[in-house]
């Protein structure tokens, strides 16, 4: 349908941008430890196998998070090139879902009292959220 091409390329925006999301982490670890370096922070104690572990588990979420946000942009997609009356609907549930998760990512703070993911990473979660917004809104509007 013409009147869904600009909310489609968002939606394919915005799934390239969580695909981002869910790799940079892996990447950071290789080269820049932003991630290590904020926990290491947060725990000075800790030595570099309790670190590791951290990572590891932040690294397991993040995937497992990236993973679902791609098959929800996936599902989006899918239905709103079906022309599905309720794609809008669906996409702007995803939409609070996503805002809540990246919410999450900058607020929550752990047992050190800093918030627990670093926030570069967090706010990395913040960008597939603009793209869904615009596409949702957009969307609303020509249906």
């Amino acid at each position: 349908m013409p009147r869904d091409r600009i909310p489609l390329a968002l939606m394919y925006a915005g799934a390239g941008l969580t695909a981002f999301a869910a790799i940079f982490p892996f990447v950071d670890r290789a080269t820049t430890t932003v991630l290590a370096d904020h926990v290491r922070a947060g725990y000075p104690a800790y030595d570099g196998a309790a670190i590791d572990a951290a990572v590891g588990a932040y690294l397991a979420i993040l995937a497992v998070v990236g993973a679902l946000g791609l098959l929800g942009w996936l599902g989006a997609i899918l239905a709103v090139r079906a022309g599905k009356r309720w794609a809008t609907w669906a996409a702007g549930a995803l939409l609070v879902i996503a805002i809540g998760v990246a919410v999450a990512a900058l607020t929550v703070r752990d047992t050190s009292g800093d918030v627990g993911l670093a926030p570069l990473l967090g706010w990395l979660l913040v960008l597939p959220c603009v793209p869904g917004l615009a596409a949702v809104v957009l969307r609303a509007r020509t249906a």
